[in-house]
């Protein structure tokens, strides 16, 4: 059985340890997370300080972009946007991982404390009862601060988050 977590988009490609984990895994994602990668790709910002990292992770979101856009990987990525709050048939991005994009909406349940791409991830994560995994401490925090009834696991403990003893039942 895979572990399912809520996650941006841009964290799957940045990050490539999440790519091979010990275990198999489901990433949920929310659709405005996915067209953020073009935001990413196309900004003149910087996503890293360092110009050779910013450079490889350019390349990830455009490897990661170019994945989603074959089509049919975009195929089932059209699917989730008819209706809201529906689901893309699974994407495989590796052996033990696959892509799940949600057609999530902001209703600003948490509008006081998160932002919007915030608020949808945690409403996917209790729809989906799978936690939120995430590099932004301070977003850990507000869950934290807010009492949201829901697990966050920094991204540095991936390989902790993936303990089924950790997990909701």
């Amino acid at each position: 059985m895979s572990r399912r977590f809520v996650i941006e988009a841009v964290m799957v490609a940045i990050y490539g340890e999440l790519l091979v984990p010990s275990a198999p895994v489901e990433y949920i994602v929310p659709y405005k997370t996915v067209m953020e990668l073009y935001e990413f790709q196309g900004s003149p910002e910087p996503i890293m300080s360092d110009p050779a990292d910013n450079q490889h992770v350019v390349n990830k979101i455009a490897e990661l972009i170019s994945y989603l856009e074959e089509p049919l990987n975009r195929k089932k990525l059209e699917r989730a946007l008819n209706v809201p709050w529906s689901k893309s048939p699974s994407i495989l991005l590796g052996k033990a991982v696959t892509l799940t994009v949600v057609n999530s909406l902001d209703n600003e349940l948490y509008g006081e404390f998160l932002d919007p791409i915030e608020t949808e991830m945690v409403l996917i994560s209790k729809r989906e009862n799978a936690p939120v995994l995430t590099d932004q401490l301070e977003f850990i925090q507000r869950i934290i601060e807010a009492e949201i009834p829901i697990q966050v696991f920094d991204i540095g403990d991936f390989e902790f988050a993936l303990d089924d003893s950790i997990f909701l039942q």
